[in-house]
């Protein structure tokens, strides 16, 4: 799904949804992580907790807790596989080979709840909260969490992953509000710009998160110049890591149609060249591939944005 529109439009429309959120939205969301951190004080599993690898192989981003220089380069990679059987999740990657009207294709699709999700907030109420690795244990006293909380993992998981300087190439911001993610649209397509965002969207959806999805039309490829990706992070309010490459990504709108019924109007990418990627990603193992042998494609989560500039 995509929408076209110009920088005053959509940030008249952003400055609506943030003042359409609760007003304490801060205390409703200190409120609301530490009712989960109670919670799971002497259970296994709670569905709030943010799942970190999974999170990781969704948005296709790198799990590190420890930034130093000689580990630096593999904070650029994705999570790395441990396990030697297959896992269901791991089914978010396939080929441009596989973008064929009728190829059925195994993709996972986490289903979070939307009930759940933390709040957005504005930028003058996202400045005025530290957002550092240095600080994050006054920020786990300022949320209420415990440093042991599978929260407070999930915080350092976010700011370290902010922290870490991106690629050769490669630009990234991590948005702590919409006015700032525009900001960096802004800077990375120019403050005269028309962008369209693109989103997957799922018209209807089964319980089940793993299914055969069958290509109902030709993919539509988008085309642009530049692509910003930007992923949704656990943390107590809305952190989007956004970021842009240059050149290597082709972008489609595909139409997808599940085994038990499902619809997605998925936004995917592939990426063309992935010689400098680390030969652990896990892409490579699930499509039995060496970097930069292939392209490697993967579709975006519903809560992902990806922007474009439109092309006149």
């Amino acid at each position: 799904m995509s929408v076209d529109v110009s920088w005053r439009i959509v940030l008249c429309a952003l400055l609506v949804l943030l003042f359409a959120e609760d007003s304490s939205a801060r205390e409703i969301t200190r409120i609301r992580w530490k009712e989960v951190d109670d919670d799971t004080k002497g259970q296994q599993h709670n569905p709030e907790i943010p799942d970190l690898q999974q999170l990781s192989k969704d948005n296709h981003l790198p799990i590190k807790h420890n930034i130093d220089d000689d580990h630096q380069k593999h904070a650029h990679a994705h999570l790395s596989s441990h396990m030697d059987h297959m896992d269901p999740s791991d089914k978010i990657f396939f080929t441009i080979k596989d973008l064929k009207v009728g190829n059925a294709i195994p993709i996972y699709f986490s289903h979070g709840d939307p009930s759940t999700s933390p709040h957005l907030i504005s930028r003058e109420e996202a400045n005025s909260i530290p957002f550092s690795l240095a600080k994050l244990p006054y920020l786990l006293e300022f949320f209420s969490l415990s440093i042991e909380s599978p929260q407070a993992k999930a915080m350092e998981y976010t700011l370290t992953q902010c922290e870490v300087e991106p690629m050769e190439g490669e630009t990234k911001l991590c948005a702590t509000s919409l006015e700032s993610m525009l900001d960096f649209a802004q800077a990375t397509f120019g403050m005269d710009t028309q962008v369209k965002a693109l989103t997957t969207n799922h018209l209807r959806k089964s319980a089940a998160p793993l299914q055969n999805y069958t290509l109902l039309e030709e993919p539509k490829e988008i085309l642009a110049p530049k692509m910003i990706g930007c992923h949704t992070m656990p943390y107590p309010y809305v952190v989007y890591y956004c970021h842009s490459q240059e050149g290597g990504n082709r972008l489609f709108e595909i139409s997808l149609g599940g085994e038990h019924g499902d619809r997605v109007q998925a936004t995917g990418v592939c990426h063309m060249d992935t010689s400098k990627w680390d030969p652990e990603n896990p892409s490579f193992r699930v499509l039995k591939i060496k970097p930069g042998t292939a392209p490697v494609c993967h579709i975006f989560p519903a809560d992902n944005i990806v922007w474009v500039p439109l092309i006149s």
